[in-house]
């Protein structure tokens, strides 16, 4: 029996070598994008949290405060909010920012019978900590407004629906 000196197991190697990192690369490609999208999920629920936590206190910024007292008073006397679900819907592609468009839809209920009005401003309170969380999660506060709509990040641009009061 001879022994093979020509090289072929090298070949092999090198190709099989080519192939598996190739798989790997196409398949970091799906892997970060999905990634991005669980940080922005993981955000949005900080964000969520945040705004509960200072809407459901009672503690706003002082012209908030000076506006509520005049005419959203229930606002001002602590109230339970809890979150039911969060979810994200692809909207597509925006062509003003080519990127593809995701918009978070909050739904919750509360402790108190408040008007269609009061809910609005709560939900208002939940979306804004919910894009600023995002906005702070990518590092893309510059990039967007004082209300922070919409949040970008590198693949995908953020907005909110009102939130679904059940």
């Amino acid at each position: 029996m001879k022994i093979d000196n020509k090289g072929q197991i090298s070949g092999e190697y090198l190709l099989l070598s080519g192939v598996l990192i190739l798989i790997i690369m196409l398949s970091a490609v799906f892997i970060a994008g999905d990634q991005e999208l669980n940080i922005a999920m993981s955000a949005a629920r900080n964000g969520i949290n945040d705004g509960i936590a200072s809407s459901s206190s009672g503690i706003y910024p002082k012209q908030t405060y000076s506006d509520y007292s005049k005419d959203k008073s229930m606002l001002l006397i602590p109230y339970s909010v809890e979150i039911v679900n969060v979810t994200y819907s692809e909207m597509g592609m925006d062509n003003n920012f080519n990127k593809k468009k995701i918009q978070f839809k909050v739904y919750a209920t509360s402790s108190r019978d408040f008007s269609k009005k009061q809910l609005d401003s709560i939900g208002d309170r939940i979306n804004y900590n919910l894009r600023k969380s995002v906005a702070l999660s990518f590092n893309s506060t510059a990039s967007t407004n004082k209300l922070y709509n919409p949040v970008f990040s590198p693949h995908y641009v953020y907005t909110t629906a009102n939130v679904k009061w059940v």
